[in-house]
Order: C-alpha cells, then sequence, then structure tokens
C-alpha cells in the first residue's frame, strides 16, 4: 500500500552540495518527505525517510534567515527547509513531528483534533496563544508608538503583553508570564522592534523578553514598519506598507517579458491594498508590487505560454485599475479560491 500523502506546497530548501537555497514542492507522507525542482515534475529531485529522524523548530543558526526548521535523518543527514510565514511552518512543523512519532510507534498517522482550551503547563501550545493575541477584539492591541525620533507602526509594549496574559488567565503571575513571552519570541511569532527589545532579545539573561513599557515588540504577520530613519533591517517607509496583512504564501507568478513561471511569496495587505511579491530564498525586499484598488480577480483555464512550461490547472488572474494582468497559479483549488475571495475582498475596501 502507498505511503498517505499528508501535506504538500512550496517551501525553500537549502542544497546540501551548493548550499544555495532554492523553492522547492514539498510532499510529506506518512514515512517521508519528498521533493521535488518543480510541482509537476514526476520524479522527487530527493526523499528524507522519517524512520528515526528529529526535527528542530525554530532553527536559528542563519542569522539572515527566519522560520528554518532543520530535519536529520536517522544518519545524521542535516535538510533544512524555509517557511513563508510563521502559520505555515507550524503547520508543516506538526504535521512532520506527529508522522515521526506515528512511525516510532507502529501507529496509523491520524490528526488531533484541535483544542480549544490552553492550558497552564510546560506543554502550552504556543501557536494557538499566539492566535489568541491576534484576536482583533480581545487580543494585545497593536498601536502607534513613539520612541527616539522614530513612529512604530502596529506595535506594542513588553508590559502591555505580559498584562494581557495574566488578564486572559494564560499565566498566574509576572514570572510565568515573562516566561510564555519569551517563548513566543524564541519561537518567532512575536519579534523585536525598537533598541531596548533587540538588546534584550540577544542578551544571555534567563528570559529574552522584557517587562517594560519601552520595549517595543511586533507581530510577525503583522503591518509593523518604523518610520524615522532608515535601515536595512525592519523599516519599511513606504505608504503602501501601511495596511495588514491578509493573507500571505507562495504561489506561481508568469514573468511579464519572458513569460516563464516561478515561485513567488506573497503578502497581501489591507488599507492601502497592495499584494507585495518576493523571492523566497531571498531577503525581505519585493521584487514588485499590485496595486489591488478598482481591481478584477477571476478564475481562468487558460493562460498564454503557460502549456510551454507545462503549468496548468488551479489558475487565475488578476486585472488592475490600469489594465494590467497578473497570472498566477494556486497549489490546489481550494487555495485558489482562498486567494481570490481575500483579494476580491480587499479591492474592494482598501485604498
Amino acid at each position: 500500500m502507498e505511503p498517505e500523502e499528508i501535506r504538500e506546497g512550496y517551501l525553500v530548501k537549502k542544497g546540501t552540495v551548493l548550499n544555495s537555497w532554492k523553492a522547492v514542492w514539498v510532499v510529506l507522507s506518512e514515512d517521508g518527505v519528498e521533493f521535488f525542482k518543480k510541482k509537476t515534475d514526476r520524479s522527487p529531485k530527493g526523499m528524507i525517510p522519517l524512520k528515526g529522524a528529529t526535527l528542530v523548530s525554530p532553527f536559528q543558526d542563519f542569522a539572515k534567515r527566519t522560520l528554518v526548521f532543520k530535519l536529520t535523518t536517522e544518519k545524521k543527514q542535516d535538510h533544512f527547509f524555509q517557511a513563508s510565514h510563521v502559520e505555515e511552518r507550524e503547520f508543516w512543523v506538526k504535521d512532520i513531528k506527529r508522522a515521526i512519532t506515528c512511525l516510532q510507534g507502529g501507529k496509523k498517522f491520524a490528526r488531533k483534533s484541535t483544542r480549544r482550551s490552553i492550558r497552564l503547563a510546560d506543554t502550552i501550545n504556543l501557536t494557538e496563544l499566539y492566535t489568541l493575541m491576534r484576536d482583533q477584539d480581545d487580543g494585545v492591541k497593536e498601536l502607534k508608538l513613539e520612541q527616539e525620533n522614530r513612529v512604530f507602526n502596529h506595535c506594542f509594549t513588553g508590559v502591555s503583553v505580559v498584562d494581557w496574559l495574566i488578564s486572559m488567565e494564560k499565566a498566574r503571575n509576572r514570572p510565568e508570564a515573562l516566561m510564555l513571552a519569551a517563548g513566543l519570541l524564541n519561537e518567532g511569532f512575536v519579534q523585536p522592534a525598537g533598541d531596548r527589545a533587540k538588546d534584550g532579545a540577544e542578551s544571555a539573561e534567563l528570559t529574552t523578553f522584557l517587562d517594560q513599557t519601552d520595549a517595543l515588540y511586533y507581530f510577525a504577520d503583522s503591518g509593523f514598519f518604523c518610520e524615522g530613519y532608515s535601515s536595512d533591517e525592519d523599516v519599511l517607509l513606504k505608504e503602501e506598507f501601511r495596511g495588514n496583512i491578509i493573507k500571505q504564501g507562495c504561489l506561481l507568478k508568469q514573468g511579464h517579458r519572458r513569460k516563464n513561471w516561478k515561485v513567488r511569496k506573497f503578502i497581501l495587505r489591507d488599507d492601502p491594498a497592495f499584494m507585495h511579491y518576493y523571492d523566497p530564498t531571498k531577503g525581505d525586499d519585493p521584487l514588485g508590487s499590485i496595486h489591488l484598488r478598482g481591481s478584477v480577480v477571476t478564475a481562468v483555464e487558460f493562460v498564454p505560454d503557460a502549456k510551454k512550461y507545462n503549468i496548468d490547472g488551479n489558475l487565475f488572474e488578476i486585472i488592475t485599475s490600469d489594465e494590467v494582468h497578473y497570472f498566477l497559479q494556486a497549489s490546489t483549488s481550494e487555495e485558489r479560491k482562498e486567494w481570490i475571495k481575500a483579494i476580491q475582498a480587499v479591492s474592494k475596501s482598501g485604498k
């Protein structure tokens, strides 16, 4: 019997020979992880057996790369994968860990039901806690905060996080809340914004999270940007980056000039309505943006030159108000529906 496929999608993988990072199509089954150069390839570039394997997440040895996890085989071969956003990494890590556990116990892979409550224990689910913190009504409030002649947008203080954890009964006291917050920081769910928080994150203290009013942080999936100075690290000065992130992930995009198709990471923001696209193997500087205000997005069955590159299925088109056409391909029909729905909503409500 063929192993059941559990999850598939685009991830960025570090090469084992040239050490370069490339976007690959990854398929997780009950007993291994296969990766392909293209989604349409019939034969994988490689297969990673999960029997006896171990997984480390987050893996933070790559200074300029976040959201990386390491999968080590029983024969001590290391494989490094990078996700496009926090939620995607957590989905992959959770399923791979469960597949490894099932192999060890000789059990069939079965998904656990989602727990709605979060226990006050060492096994607390940080992914669920992060989801609660991001809730628009009951979560931690994102503010515009000023510090040292700089304005931090979509930001909050360390004190507000600790206060929230206690008020929501996720921690009994400030030391316990501080340890939870440090876990969120170490896992990449929360990022340091100002110099004070960054100094704390890089310290060798017991907790790297600071319970202070001058320690600023932001959610990894938020629309954070800073005004007032220029830096290569985390400062986005353009107006179009102000909006909250509505959806993000990897899609195939057709190039405008050569008409070739490449994997791109897309981030959809509202108010103003923009969709930025990036090379997922490189840094955080976008390759381009699509202004979605007044645009039209529809599912399509045919794209010029797509057959030449063996691209078929789950295609959709964005036509901007300036009549520029963008052709994209989602991994599945369900993902295509989700992107179209999200883009349609943003195009009507954003600036």
